[in-house]
């Protein structure tokens, strides 16, 4: 059996693929929209992709099961109760796929949507399934929340009893050797306290994940309901995208770069996001006026999402060479729609082209002992962006708490009579959170180094 994970960072997103070394069968499982990987492993093991399967219709990227199709031919699995524009194979409770001596059962695990199943795989060889693939019902260290790409009429709750079953009636009831696989790690919204381990077994998760532990049903529903990250704003739109036929990745697609004058000319238009990739301490040295800083070292995809909506006109700045990346990056969440980009380039003295001096601008980003200073002075409001788990730890008495993912639906409740400093935990998403605030036409905002991990060594410091 060829048992092999795919796991890609900065979406917190794991794929899979599943073969027979004998009969050459093979099956991708969770697949990402730019598919030579798994293209690439199958031509290097010799294998034949003929199906795609995925856990259930995802909400945080969108799936690569058209692309897929385009490239092998492959059929397409999906949960029984799930509903498509395109043909899918139904695969119901009890099922099973035979590769050859490789067998897939599919566990039907309803609770993050209704069409959620999980893939027990079984190598012949042996009695004991040798792997659980859980989608996003059963993570390391938590369960997939109930509330991300509920298109039905029923509710959160109703999922989250839905996910109780699923955990203690079907997943649970494994054999403790079994090797737990899921679609994501930590940093997903999927879940609130998920694990930085990409594997684990059903036998750790039953002794150390808190949310599987014996509870009642009402308990979990609460625990599970309660407490979970701000939703993107773009997932529910991809997690219905992922129901219906559109254009596949186009990977070899280039984007044109944009001379100082395009940027000028386009940066006009309604519906035209500009987004800087570099870092927040490149933005900060110089960034054009209306720019909104998402850095590529970061979750660059996902908070896109957060700033930019899938109909927007977005122009991309970027370190020279990083252009296809940002593109690419973007493509996996839907987002085909780059019209341009322009290189930044302070190698040559002026970061940006001459023609575009005068609207260039810097921002000073302050330290927490200036932060303290002007808390102890009461001139200046502090916005924090965190989730509000996150705040659970901690948070900076008297700051107003907007999570990320909220802000730009809620910008108007950041008030103008008073200087802004903004923070997250580290300092990445506060430069995302003050560009946009002032691309908003927020005035006096700035935010703060290394985020409030800083202040609170600072603070335990001091006592």
């Amino acid at each position: 059996m060829i048992l092999k994970q795919f796991y890609l960072s900065c979406l917190s997103h794991a794929s899979y693929l599943i073969a027979d070394e004998q009969s050459r069968r093979a099956i991708i499982v969770d697949p990402r929209r730019d598919i030579d990987e798994y293209l690439d492993t199958a031509a290097r093991h010799g294998l034949r992709i003929e199906g795609v399967i995925n856990t259930h219709f995802h909400a945080d990227f969108l799936s690569g099961h058209l692309e897929l199709v385009a490239a092998t031919g492959a059929w397409i699995g999906f949960g029984a109760a799930a509903e498509t524009d395109y043909p899918i194979r139904r695969l119901s409770h009890g099922e099973h796929l035979s590769l050859g001596r490789v067998d897939i059962e599919i566990l039907a695990t309803p609770g993050h949507t209704w069409e959620s199943i999980s893939l027990l795989v079984r190598d012949g060889i042996s009695q004991i399934p040798a792997a659980v693939l859980t989608g996003d019902s059963l993570f390391i260290g938590d369960v997939g929340r109930p509330d991300l790409a509920n298109l039905s009429n029923a509710t959160s709750t109703d999922l989250a009893r839905a996910m109780y079953n699923s955990i203690h009636r079907v997943l649970l009831r494994l054999p403790d050797e079994v090797a737990v696989m899921p679609a994501h790690g930590a940093g997903s919204s999927c879940g609130k306290n998920l694990s930085t381990d990409l594997v684990s077994t059903i036998g750790e998760q039953r002794r150390t994940n808190p949310s599987v532990q014996p509870m009642t049903e009402d308990e979990f529903v609460a625990l599970i309901t309660s407490g979970q990250p701000a939703i993107p704003g773009y997932f529910h739109s991809v997690a219905d995208l992922n129901r219906r036929i559109h254009p596949v990745l186009d990977s070899a697609r280039t984007v044109p770069e944009l001379c100082g004058n395009d940027i000028r000319a386009r940066m006009t238009d309604p519906g035209t996001v500009l987004i800087d990739t570099r870092s927040p301490e490149e933005f900060a040295a110089a960034h054009l006026t209306g720019s909104v800083n998402v850095g590529l070292a970061g979750r660059f995809a996902e908070t896109c999402g957060m700033v930019a909506n899938a109909d927007d006109s977005i122009l991309v700045i970027t370190a020279p060479g990083d252009e296809q990346q940002a593109v690419l990056r973007l493509g996996r969440i839907g987002y085909d729609n780059v019209a341009g980009y322009l290189n930044a380039r302070p190698d040559t003295g002026s970061t940006f082209p001459e023609s575009l001096a005068d609207l260039v601008e810097h921002t000073d980003r302050i330290t927490v002992t200036e932060l303290a200073d002007l808390l102890d002075r009461d001139a200046v409001t502090v916005l924090d962006v965190r989730n509000g788990g996150e705040r659970e730890s901690g948070f900076i008495e008297g700051s107003l708490h907007i999570p990320l993912p909220e802000l730009a639906g809620r910008h108007r409740e950041v008030p103008d009579r008073t200087p802004v400093v903004v923070h997250c935990q580290s300092g990445w998403r506060s430069s995302v959170a003050a560009s946009l605030l002032r691309a908003h036409e927020h005035r006096s905002i700035t935010d703060l180094e290394g985020g409030y991990l800083a202040w609170s060594r600072l603070h335990r410091k001091a006592l």
